[in-house]
């Protein structure tokens, strides 16, 4: 279990400082400085969130019980909104920048609920002259659920933020979290507050819990359970190094996704069966669907231990706003690492004669020998589609220094698409944006993320080993 760990067991689960930093994300803009309509579903998480401050604002009683209430119905809604998010509504999108920002939303909504709810039990609220929403005895019974809740909620919580914990086993606790929150739900409306459950105040903070319980039992039911996405067949699968190739027929009508878009797949594969987010790599008027997966985590890990020509898969998607190409003339610059060139594997696939606009790729990647994806784009550059430059361990690593190299008059009106590593991608676009790019796209497909070393493969390798050995 420890080939993998820096030195020890102690350095395998605690990693390196740089494991545990937080992770900040820059604000995407576009020419002016505006962020435009991206802002508009975090803004609106916010203004729905805190806006009923004067619910409460009259309320008398022991300590701060105005501000104690109103936490408690900020941590309600933060949490209606994390499930709302949670179901991937497409119509979202545009306002939200694209799926990965919905999830990103997604995760600090559901962490602000519970630190929300730890400052309204630390407050601890009692209200003087209040109106019950159900009996005594009703009320008191859903406060005590909700203390139990509030202990589920930080267990699962946690299990969430660390990712030690393997991605499956993670999944499965994370479909336990719409249980606390009907007991908060409970607690909410039984327990006395200043206004009454049939007021307008009422019905609004009811709608919400509604759509909160509904939006969880959406996703688990309703989509993990029952929705079985697009049938595909895989056709093909090739294993070189650490990637794996998957190409995917249909199984009646196509999945119709655009230039950039990923999907989640789920192989119809015993033990292999959770949904995985990946980059289609073919382009959209192609039929068959392509990924290039990099053996990453446990479930990814696994793929080669497989013969999955012929196994079932479905498909759900597409979802994504990443765009290589700009809309308003500019030069394309695409900035890759590893495993993120697959949407400018999907851009050099489209069947043009003559392209219009040839981009200039730079390409991080640890082995450029025996590369499918390396011998695609070098492939794609001998046809005239694009202008490469590779960077590898044999090579150098990729430095902000070689965009004055390769564009010494600066990058004004020039596009620059990233994806990749978030340190690479962090480093790059900041300086992308300091030498005068018109305007900079990027998009995070690490859905789960969190704090600590990722060891959740070996860890999975660790238990499977335990679990053959006692058959």
């Amino acid at each position: 279990m420890w080939k993998h760990a820096y030195v020890t067991p102690l350095s395998f689960v605690f990693g390196r400082f740089s494991d545990w930093h937080l992770r900040r994300r820059h604000v995407p803009k576009i020419q002016g400085g505006f962020p435009g309509v991206k802002l508009v579903g975090p803004l609106l998480i916010l203004l729905t969130s805190t806006g009923s401050w004067p619910a409460f604002s009259g309320a008398q009683g022991k300590g701060n019980v105005a501000l104690g209430l109103w936490i408690g119905s900020v941590a309600i809604m933060l949490m209606a909104w994390s499930f709302v998010l949670a179901v991937r509504p497409r119509p979202l999108e545009s306002i939200f920048g694209g799926l990965d920002s919905m999830y990103r939303n997604h995760r600090w909504a559901g962490v602000a609920s519970i630190a929300a709810m730890w400052l309204h039990t630390s407050i601890e609220p009692e209200i003087d002259g209040g109106i019950l929403g159900a009996s005594r005895r009703i009320a008191d019974t859903a406060e005590d659920l909700a203390g139990t809740g509030q202990t589920l909620l930080y267990i699962l919580i946690g299990l969430s933020l660390f990712r030690l914990v393997p991605y499956r086993w993670w999944r499965l606790t994370h479909k336990f979290l719409g249980v606390p929150f009907a007991f908060a739900c409970w607690h909410f409306f039984t327990a006395e507050k200043t206004y009454a459950n049939g007021s307008p105040w009422g019905w609004w903070f009811g709608m919400w819990m509604i759509i909160g319980l509904a939006a969880w039992l959406l996703r688990v039911v309703g989509i993990d359970m029952i929705g079985k996405g697009k049938p595909y067949r895989i056709v093909a699968s090739e294993h070189v190094g650490t990637t794996t190739r998957l190409e995917l027929a249909p199984v009646g009508k196509p999945l119709g996704q655009k230039l950039g878009q990923f999907a989640f797949v789920k192989l119809d594969v015993p033990g292999m069966r959770e949904p995985h987010p990946f980059t289609i790599a073919s382009a959209p008027e192609r039929a068959n669907l392509e990924f290039m997966v990099r053996h990453l985590g446990d479930w990814s890990g696994r793929l080669a231990d497989h013969d999955l020509v012929g196994s079932t898969v479905r498909v759900e998607g597409p979802y994504g706003k990443f765009e290589p190409f700009p809309h308003d003339g500019a030069t394309p610059v695409w900035i890759a690492g590893g495993v993120g060139c697959t949407p400018f594997l999907a851009a050099v696939d489209i069947e043009e004669e003559t392209p219009t606009v040839v981009p200039t790729m730079l390409y991080a990647v640890r082995d450029i020998v025996n590369n499918p994806m390396v011998d695609r784009l070098r492939d794609a550059e001998q046809a005239g589609r694009l202008r490469l430059r590779l960077f590898s361990s044999e090579t150098g690593r990729m430095r902000p220094e070689h965009l004055d190299e390769m564009f010494p008059g600066g990058m004004g009106n020039h596009h620059v698409a990233l994806c990749g590593p978030a340190g690479l991608v962090a480093g790059m676009s900041q300086a992308a944006r300091a030498r005068g790019a018109s305007s900079i796209e990027t998009e995070d497909f690490d859905i789960r993320q969190g704090f600590g070393p990722d060891r959740s493969k070996q860890i999975d390798d660790f238990i499977r080993g335990l679990a053959n050995r006692q058959r």
